[in-house]
């Protein structure tokens, strides 16, 4: 079961965020609510402390919780979607906006991606996938398609295929801009990793 959370981020209409697979729920985060539009998307859940979605209207059932709260906005919409039985999360609008609130995005992303979900985080012109231990990763890109390989901690044994730059078992430094800005040579990108946490962030043209 897929869900779409939308978030407070930069939305951009491209043919890659138009090619993602409808959900079967939508649950919007506070000021995210704004992108239901755009996306042509019913939203099923409308949560958050809603201070930033001041003359938004959206005919959504209301989830109201105080600013004084424990979670942002974006967890506690996952708190709704998992509840209701969704296993794969995709976060639209989920670039751009606070340093904080993407940062905290990111990194919640890769915990969720370990407990077993599926994430990807998109704002249309930019989609990032976590890469776990034990898991390949599969994409379908056009050739020239910039991509990078972010570490998260220490890479052992990464595996990158079908692009310009392709890696065989190497060994990354956390934070490392070795892995930043290789190309897909057209077709499936393939990615794994035997120990880290790493993320492959993707840039879509129009």
């Amino acid at each position: 079961m897929t869900g779409w959370i939308l978030v407070g981020g930069r939305l951009v209409m491209t043919q890659a965020l138009r090619a993602l697979p409808r959900p079967d729920l939508v649950v919007a985060a506070d000021g995210g609510g704004q992108h239901a539009a755009v996306l042509g998307v019913r939203v099923d859940a409308w949560v958050g402390d809603f201070d930033s979605s001041n003359g938004l209207e959206l005919e959504a059932p209301r989830e109201v919780h105080p600013a004084a709260k424990d979670e942002t906005d974006a967890e506690l919409a996952v708190l709704v979607a998992r509840e209701r039985g969704t296993s794969d999360l995709v976060f639209l609008g989920a670039f751009g906006g606070r340093f904080d609130h993407t940062a905290a995005l990111v990194l919640g992303g890769l915990r969720l991606a370990g407990e077993g979900l599926g994430v990807t985080l998109h704002s249309g012109d930019e989609s990032a996938h976590p890469l776990l231990p034990g898991a390949e990763m599969s994409l379908d890109l056009p050739g020239g398609t910039v991509l990078s390989v972010l570490a998260f901690s220490p890479l052992q044994g990464l595996s990158l295929r079908g692009v310009r730059w392709p890696l065989e078992d190497a060994s990354v430094p956390l934070g490392s801009g070795w892995t930043v800005s290789n190309e897909a040579a057209g077709g499936r990108v393939t990615a794994s990793v035997k120990q880290g946490t790493a993320l492959v962030t993707v840039l879509h043209s129009s």
